[in-house]
């Protein structure tokens, strides 16, 4: 009976982080924060992380604090880049995922049991981070360890301090991708007029000689 409960924990164990795993934002890399958006695409963002794309893809169109002034505008979805085209309501026009939204609610009902531990402390969370070796360690390996002598900083600060970090550096990179997408197809069309132009210039110069030799030639016979 007791091997049969425990292998269904580790099962159900298993589940929720296949669903958690579901359920993490491609650009904040956390788990979705409410409101949930849908894509044209059936992708999902944040609706905080759709609006910082379309600002970073869009940096010249009006803005208004941190929400999207009613303008319309695009971007590419960040997980398979197919194009977002908005309408005038901006992000605040993309269908709200409630299924996912009610997900999540259900998902964070359920407790997490995964704790790290410290390694030499097995008794002993990890709750701090070592800012001189940029490890995550415990309270007793600042008192009495290793890293006594180091700075640290509560490991929850650090966190949301890198994620955060990490997240701009991701806007950063699609809207950076989605204007160098833009000057590729300019490029394009430039080139192609380019080519047009000098194969009509070509052609031009060639009636012009051909005109000229036909009338050089009627002198001549006169």
């Amino acid at each position: 009976m007791n091997f049969s409960f425990g292998r269904c924990t580790r099962s159900v164990g298993a589940n929720m982080e296949t669903l958690e795993k579901q359920l993490i934002c491609p650009i904040c890399l956390e788990i979705f924060t409410k409101p949930v958006v849908i894509l044209p695409c059936q992708h999902n963002l944040c609706r905080k992380c759709a609006n910082d794309i379309f600002q970073a893809s869009n940096p010249y169109l009006s803005t208004r604090g941190s929400s999207t002034v009613t303008s319309g505008g695009r971007f590419r979805c960040p997980s398979c880049r197919h194009e977002v085209v908005l309408d005038r309501h901006g992000v605040y026009g993309l269908q709200r995922n409630l299924l996912v939204e009610n997900i999540i609610d259900m998902y964070k009902q359920h407790p997490n049991q995964d704790q790290p531990m410290c390694e030499e402390h097995e008794e002993e969370k990890i709750n701090i981070y070592c800012v001189t070796c940029s490890a995550p360690t415990c309270s007793l390996c600042k008192v009495f360890g290793p890293h006594k002598d180091c700075e640290v900083a509560p490991l929850n600060t650090v966190f949301n301090k890198q994620k955060a970090e990490l997240t701009d550096c991701i806007s950063m990179l699609v809207g950076n991708n989605e204007r160098i997408q833009a000057v590729m197809v300019h490029l394009e069309e430039t080139s192609r007029t380019v080519n047009v132009s000098s194969r009509l210039s070509f052609i031009y110069r060639r009636r012009y000689c051909l005109r000229n030799a036909t009338g050089l030639g009627s002198v001549q016979t006169l």
